[in-house]
């Protein structure tokens, strides 16, 4: 389970989210047996989505950040709902690269620059939101924070980590993101400015056994910061054989008709948790009768 943690200043100028995901983030490599590389890439970006989709008021609400620099990992996809419950995927989870010039793994590298951070936001209206940003870094937090700036002028400040252990395993993984309150309180900049420069990076804070609420207190401290909420979140994938159903629909009569008479029995797999739902050619032909 991951822990997210939500405060407030006093004057209810800032507002800090912060979030283990360790075990999140391990998830996600065991699902999808990640090399280093793209685990903290893809452990990055469900990070921020765990955060972000936590902002989001409603039980049905969705988020979904995708991002694709024309890096080896290729699209990454992550979807969380309104508790901060995430899935993700990837095209590439196998690639990896050398260490970067600071002797990090190069998550900017894997991902890439040319291209765009997507978020798309369901909220049941007719069509969802989408706002879409170009890749500053393809680090993840820089982009989200980018994407804030010029899609929703919020300001705020992102940092996210994800340290791996030698075998692959995750060792810590986490995230903090300050957000400013309209109207803008210009003392509290000030204080989160300064914060900044005095807080570790996630992992470190991690590792040194700070806590979630810990973290987000140092990001308002000077502020009187004051624990809002809290609650877990987890890797969690809501695939069914009737939502699967529902996608085989989809593909028409004839798609369907021409999958039933190729093989036996159709094999569909869940690309954010690796289920796999089997159809014989009858159980196709019953869903053509649907369409």
């Amino acid at each position: 389970m991951g822990k997210i943690v939500r405060a407030l200043s006093a004057d209810g100028s800032a507002l800090c989210s912060a979030v283990d995901t360790t075990d999140i983030v391990n998830e996600i490599h065991r699902i999808h047996g990640t090399s280093a590389t793209a685990s903290a890439a893809a452990g990055r970006l469900a990070t921020a989505a765990c955060i972000m989709g936590a902002l989001m008021k409603n039980e049905t609400d969705r988020l979904e950040l995708r991002i694709n620099g024309g890096g080896k990992i290729g699209t990454i996809t992550t979807v969380a709902d309104y508790r901060g419950n995430v899935k993700c995927c990837m095209d590439n989870p196998f690639a990896d690269l050398p260490l970067n010039s600071k002797g990090k793994l190069d998550v900017g590298g894997i991902v890439g620059t040319d291209g765009y951070l997507s978020v798309i936001r369901d909220l049941g209206m007719k069509e969802p939101y989408v706002g879409q940003v170009p890749i500053v870094s393809g680090e993840i937090a820089i982009d989200v924070t980018q994407y804030y700036a010029v899609s929703e002028q919020i300001p705020t400040v992102c940092a996210l980590g994800v340290l791996v252990d030698t075998d692959l395993t995750i060792k810590k993984a986490g995230g903090y993101m300050i957000q400013l309150v309209p109207p803008v309180n210009e003392a509290a900049i000030d204080f989160i400015e300064e914060n900044i420069k005095d807080m570790q990076s996630v992992t470190k804070m991690l590792e040194d056994g700070l806590s979630p609420e810990e973290i987000a207190l140092k990001g308002l401290k000077g502020l009187d910061g004051e624990i809002l909420d809290s609650w877990e979140a987890q890797y969690y994938c809501d695939c069914s054989r009737e939502r699967t159903e529902q996608v085989l629909i989809t593909l028409g009569k004839d798609e369907l008709a021409k999958l039933a008479e190729e093989e036996p029995v159709t094999e569909v797999c869940c690309h954010f948790c690796d289920n796999k739902y089997r159809f014989t050619s009858e159980e196709l032909k019953e869903l053509i009768k649907r369409i």
